[in-house]
């Protein structure tokens, strides 16, 4: 834990390769994040490619070191919830249609269809909560609210979930 407390703190005084360690070492976490909200492998690694540019523009506001993953993470949501508004506005076309029809994995299906239908700050928790394995303080800490309210936002959030499973009539226990 020091070593990476010290390893921010190189990132943040400018130490490229310092910087570099931090994204390899958090990649995963981004990667699931963006899969999570995009669906699409290569919109999520085109995420990465963003969050790392962002983040390296970025890494001298870093206000404490320990926070770094869900400073990332924060970076992350905020570029996939931006990507989203802008393919509401997108046209789909035949080709696409038919592209978003090969996934066979229904499960996994269900509950992204479940998981879009709910707002943001819903879907913004349960990716942290059970996708990122975060700790209520540390999605507290990410989401700048008292950990009270996060338990109550994830409540609603996890009874919303379960009313949408059901509405779809799927078998998906949450």
């Amino acid at each position: 834990m020091d070593n990476d407390i010290q390893l921010v703190q190189k990132a943040i005084d400018g130490d490229d390769e310092a910087f570099l360690s931090l994204i390899q070492t958090y990649k995963i976490d981004l990667y699931k994040t963006a899969l999570a909200y995009l669906e699409k492998n290569d919109e999520a690694i085109e995420a990465i490619q963003e969050v790392t540019f962002r983040a390296y523009q970025r890494i001298h506001t870093l206000r404490e070191a320990s926070y770094v993953k869900t400073w990332l993470i924060r970076i992350m949501i905020n570029y996939c919830n931006d990507q989203l508004k802008k393919n509401k506005r997108m046209v789909l076309g035949d080709e696409l249609i038919s592209m978003r029809g090969e996934s066979v994995d229904h499960n996994g299906m269900e509950l992204r269809d479940a998981m879009t239908g709910l707002d943001t700050r819903s879907r913004e928790i349960l990716i942290l909560k059970y996708f990122h394995d975060l700790k209520i303080k540390e999605i507290a800490d990410a989401m700048q609210r008292p950990e009270g309210t996060v338990k109550t936002w994830l409540n609603k959030a996890l009874k919303a979930l379960r009313e949408k499973l059901e509405e779809k009539g799927g078998n998906l226990n949450v």
